[in-house]
């Protein structure tokens, strides 16, 4: 890697043996101490940048991360893809995970240089204390937006789920409302698992959101061979028919697949699948809690995340446009028999994978708060409850109350998410890596220079959409 050659040609140049700057020495030092080594020389203690030693497997780092990455829009991918082309679709979500996984090295990176391996003290190495509120403030509102999205498909989708279970209409009967809903599974699901001391005790609970979003799409494959092609736009002929003669009905000359296309909805997939990989604010709690931790296993982690959720993310999309091709709508599920077995009970576990992926995202919310308000305080299980009920509490407000949450919260995702993902992690290597060791004109430091500039151009462009939206009064795609 360029990156490594650099330091390892500079730390062999004669001229700076015995006279190393200031900066080269501490990030020597601290990079000999932070990534693994042959071992201690004996009688010698190994440097310890925290007082907490992780102990959380690479398998279960994988999981938790995975289900941080995975989020509501993959429900949208198929519509997506339907705007975009097959071959178009995919070469950009292979850029964008080349991307994410491009920017989880810059900020493992900066952490590799200052021993520091949360977020918000990243942000106050590189700008001091402004730097952390304003790094807090963004992972703050990019996930209680994330939060907030989950929360509402569990409030909309669980009471029609349940009643097309019982044969019932939740409109009429009052303990399938969805506020009331929203607070029983808040209470008894999501609140005991945001009171786990450590983000890795939830792997378990990521592994089983992962299984049911693997269930998802096992279905979503299932149902392209079982229905053929669909191509309906009475929706009542959708789902009140037999799946086979809707299968001879749909196959015309309109069943076929795009491989490349450009239109006017294109401009708003584009930025939805730009933050499909997302993921950040959990990088560094995760890391925090890895067994054996480095920057090398961490980076492995996240590889192995990234290209898991490809994988899903591409077949998903795929599959479901094979089946509906130019009809399918941003909520794929919509699309198929709402009276369909299988299908309730593929809802029935999405709903369960996006519950149980609110305590993961609630995690960095707490801990950039604790960072923000008792930086130097030892863990106390009083305030560690208060602020995950306070969170909770908020957010089911917020949801409960405010009919236009989703509009409000897609400004700050449109924002939040570029920062976390582009500017924040380039403005920390250009600021926290010493010149000593990458130069300011260094090819690495150019690279992540243009990597912060398109994190910008990708916020103007999602602001630029969402206003439109705004003023022609439509709204296409949502979630994270």
């Amino acid at each position: 890697m360029a990156f490594s050659s650099a330091v390892r040609m500079e730390m062999q140049d004669p001229k700076m043996n015995g006279a190393l700057p200031a900066g080269a020495v501490g990030y020597r030092q601290e990079r000999e101490g932070f990534l693994p080594s042959h071992g201690p020389a004996s009688g010698r203690k190994p440097v310890q940048f925290m007082d907490f030693e992780g102990k959380t497997s690479f398998g279960m780092s994988v999981f938790n991360l995975s289900n941080a990455i995975m989020g509501s829009g993959i429900l949208g991918l198929a519509y997506a893809m339907a705007h975009t082309g097959v071959l178009f679709f995919l070469a950009l979500l292979l850029c964008i995970a080349l991307l994410s996984s491009y920017s989880i090295h810059l900020l493992l990176t900066c952490a590799g240089v200052v021993g520091i391996r949360a977020y918000e003290q990243l942000g106050q190495r590189a700008f001091g204390p402004a730097g952390k509120v304003v790094v807090a403030a963004v992972i703050c509102l990019h996930n209680v937006g994330a939060m907030s999205s989950y929360l509402f498909i569990i409030k909309s989708e669980l009471p029609l789920v349940i009643g097309t279970f019982l044969h019932m209409d939740p409109e009429g009967v009052w303990y399938l409302k969805g506020n009331l809903l929203l607070i029983i599974v808040s209470v008894l699901i999501i609140l005991p698992l945001a009171l786990m001391k450590h983000l890795g005790y939830l792997g378990y609970t990521s592994g089983l959101s992962l299984t049911c979003m693997l269930f998802f799409l096992i279905s979503v494959i299932y149902k392209k061979f079982q229905l053929g092609c669909v191509m309906s736009h009475n929706k009542t002929a959708l789902e009140g028919e037999d799946p086979l003669d809707l299968s001879i009905q749909g196959l015309n000359s309109s069943c076929v697949a795009q491989m490349f296309t450009v239109d006017s909805q294109m401009s708003y997939t584009v930025p939805i699948m730009a933050f499909a990989f997302v993921c950040h604010p959990e990088v560094l709690p995760i890391y925090t809690e890895l067994c054996r931790p480095s920057q090398h296993r961490m980076q492995a982690v996240a590889n192995v995340s990234i290209g898991a959720m490809f994988f899903m993310y591409g077949l998903t999309a795929t599959f479901g446009y094979l089946t509906f091709y130019s009809s399918v709508e941003a909520e794929m599920l919509h699309m198929y028999s709402q009276e369909d077995l299988l299908i309730l009970c593929v809802r029935l576990a999405v709903l369960l994978a996006v519950t149980l992926t609110v305590p993961v995202v609630l995690f960095p919310i707490r801990r950039a708060l604790q960072q923000l308000l008792f930086p130097s305080k030892a863990f106390s299980w009083p305030r560690h409850v208060a602020i995950a009920l306070i969170l909770l509490v908020l957010v089911n407000v917020l949801v409960i109350c405010v009919p236009t949450i989703r509009d409000i919260f897609g400004v700050i995702g449109s924002t939040s998410a570029p920062s976390l993902i582009f500017i924040l992690p380039s403005i920390f290597y250009l600021r926290i890596v010493p010149s000593e060791v990458q130069p300011l004109f260094s090819w690495p430091k150019i690279q992540a220079l243009c990597f912060g500039t398109l994190g910008v151009l990708f916020m103007a462009i999602s602001l630029g959409f969402m206003f439109a939206n705004w003023a022609t009064g439509r709204s296409h795609m949502s979630g994270h």
